[in-house]
């Protein structure tokens, strides 16, 4: 199992270039187009060369988070589940 700690919360006018390809096609999982003004938290996977997108109004509460990464085979560390569940 890999473990997911927090990059960075960025709206999406303010997100970073490199992270654009994986937030979009995040959204096009999830059928949603972007806006400017969504919260978006961008997740490193150690381990790999990839990132975990997450539009953090699409969740209610952490567990939904958990569940999501665990279905992708990873874990969110304390100190960005502290973070996450402050933005939810």
């Amino acid at each position: 199992m890999f473990i997911a700690t927090l990059t960075g919360i960025f709206e999406f006018k303010d997100l970073p270039e490199e992270y654009g390809s994986f937030a979009h096609y995040k959204a096009g999982l999830e059928k949603r187009e972007i806006k400017d003004n969504d919260e978006i938290a961008v997740l490193n996977i150690q381990g790999t060369e990839s990132y975990h997108i997450l539009f953090l109004d699409s969740y209610k509460n952490i567990k939904e988070i958990q569940e999501e990464l665990t279905a992708a085979d990873a874990k969110v560390n304390h100190t960005t589940l502290k973070i996450l569940e402050g933005h939810l």
